[in-house]
């Protein structure tokens, strides 16, 4: 089972499978980070509140578009692309969505080759570890400043 803790700024996520985060992608640009604490399998990016969090890697269904740790990006059990640049252990990984495209950075830095479109449902920002991994995520207080136009992750409120 994947483990969440509090860490800071951000939460921990370690063991072995995935996690979705509460708070679906609703604004226009959004981004958000992890950072790799520790290598081994892993990814991150988004999917449908409907994905089977149980195995990893993600990415083998029509629910989710991920990263990989090899650098690969897979949607539909389809390897996409291979970023220009391999993350490792250490690295910061950025993450932008702005309902068109969901593009990656590392270490702040656009990683060309990596970029899903037309994403047309509502999807929420999505982590898997295996094999020894840990990364942190965080939602705000980022290590880079997100691009421009683009911020954290805005909860929807009630309004009266």
């Amino acid at each position: 089972a994947v483990v969440s803790t509090q860490s800071t700024g951000g939460r921990r996520i370690c063991g072995a499978g995935g996690a979705l985060a509460d708070t679906p992608l609703n604004q226009d640009k959004t981004y958000f980070e992890i950072k790799v604490q520790a290598s081994g399998v892993w990814g991150v990016g988004v999917a449908s509140r409907d994905v089977c969090l149980d195995k990893a890697p993600l990415g083998m269904d029509s629910r989710s578009w991920l990263l990989r740790h090899d650098g690969s990006c897979w949607h539909a059990n389809e390897p996409l692309a291979t970023l220009s640049i391999v993350p490792s252990e250490g690295d910061i990984i950025g993450v932008t969505f702005d309902h068109v495209q969901l593009q990656f950075y590392v270490n702040g830095k656009l990683a060309d080759g990596c970029v899903a479109s037309n994403l047309h449902t509502l999807v929420y920002p999505v982590f898997y570890v295996d094999d020894g991994a840990i990364i942190d995520v965080n939602f705000e207080k980022f290590y880079y400043e997100p691009p421009q136009g683009y911020s954290c992750i805005m909860k929807e409120q009630d309004m009266l």
